[in-house]
């Protein structure tokens, strides 16, 4: 007996905690009369998409005219961070316009626009971006719900989306509204006359991109060509190695830029000047890779200008690509860590390509200076006393 009223006590829980669950949720096929107050426009052509099912973020759309677009973000409060909306041009989240509402107790909460202008706290800038908010409020239901309601005043919009979760327990305070950086964040493509959206995850292909072009045009490129010009003592290993570094980073820098195209077509990006410097850092490569093919005999009355020509196209190069690495890392908004570590990665080479010019040139000087030294003819005539 006492064992049915135990499971009995146990369904109970669990049904109530059910439920519990369920109104603290909200869908598509919820409607809005929970709010505890009113919307200031119409809500019956309202478009819905679950846009975030993990963390069950709704987002209700529609264009209400020529150049007013009206939205309603929910989030469930119990999360403890707040939740964010981006509206980006490129997809990034550097450069887009986010609008921030969080609610860390019920009825008690706050809603502002931010400025994304870079990934560091003092880039993030409150009451401000490239969009015009109007009737906005964020409004507590019944259950442990928070609704962002606004309306955005812009002829066309964009369709790219980013939506953020905060650190749990930190929210914007005043005075500042400082922005802690998200823990976790979603790029979505939507279509706002359809009600479709579909995620973007381009995460792997920047990374390949990024990578690949890193690690041939810059870091192998200038390997191959320390080993051209301080260990010539090793021939013909010196030759074979430098020549098989250089091709081999010359195809990885082929695929690495071809990454990128397809990463600027996939994100819409206007990267002209890093896409006209890799464009002339492949022709650069194509040169050398045709040098390879026409290089004369070491005997050859060219060949020093062939040596004149190949050794500084390869340097105009290797500059060009380390340039365009730092350009690259700096429109992708990579973080610090990212530039450190390859700012690291060219000092040591370049400290290292120094303590070899000093030790070449320490040996070609004492080379010389032996040459340099006379041979006097031993004297018949003796020295008298």
């Amino acid at each position: 007996m006492k064992m049915a009223y135990f499971c009995l006590l146990i369904f109970l829980i669990l049904l109530c905690s059910s439920s519990i669950i369920v109104t603290c949720q909200d869908s598509c096929a919820s409607n809005l009369v929970e709010l505890q107050q009113p919307i200031p426009f119409d809500t019956k052509s309202l478009l819905c998409s679950p846009v975030w099912p993990d963390h069950n973020f709704i987002l209700r759309y529609t264009k209400a005219s020529s150049d007013v677009w009206s939205f309603i973000f929910s989030f469930p409060t119990n999360i403890k961070a707040y939740a964010a909306i981006g509206y980006s041009k490129d997809g990034n989240m550097v450069g887009s316009t986010a609008i921030v509402g969080w609610m860390p107790s019920p009825g008690a909460g706050g809603m502002k626009m931010y400025s994304l202008d870079g990934k560091s706290a003092k880039d993030v800038i409150p009451d401000k971006g490239e969009l015009y908010m109007m009737n906005a409020s964020i409004v507590p239901a019944s259950t442990s719900l928070g609704y962002m309601i606004f309306q955005l005043k812009a002829t066309q919009l964009t369709t790219k989306l980013l939506f953020a979760i905060g650190p749990n327990g930190v929210f914007p305070n005043y005075p500042d509204y400082a922005l802690s950086k998200h823990s976790g964040q979603i790029s979505l493509v939507i279509d706002y006359s359809k009600g479709t959206i579909r995620e973007v995850s381009n995460l792997k292909l920047r990374r390949s991109h990024g990578i690949l072009n890193i690690a041939s045009w810059s870091i192998l490129m200038i390997i191959g060509s320390i080993i051209a010009r301080y260990f010539k003592q090793w021939d013909p290993i010196w030759f074979y190695l430098h020549a098989s570094i250089q091709i081999f980073g010359f195809l990885a820098g082929i695929v690495g830029i071809f990454c990128g195209l397809v990463l600027s077509k996939k994100l819409d990006s206007k990267v002209t000047h890093h896409k006209n410097i890799a464009i002339l850092i492949i022709v650069l490569g194509c040169l050398q890779v045709l040098a390879i093919k026409l290089r004369p005999g070491k005997d050859s009355r060219i060949r020093k200008y062939w040596n004149w020509y190949h050794y500084n196209i390869g340097r105009i190069l290797i500059c060009f690509a380390v340039a365009n690495t730092f350009y690259g890392l700096h429109l992708g908004g990579e973080g610090s860590k990212w530039f450190l570590a390859y700012g690291v990665s060219i000092a040591i080479l370049v400290i290292f390509a120094f303590i070899l010019e000093i030790r070449k040139w320490i040996i070609v000087r004492k080379e010389t200076n032996s040459t340099k030294i006379p041979s006097f003819p031993q004297s018949n005539v003796e020295l008298a006393y």
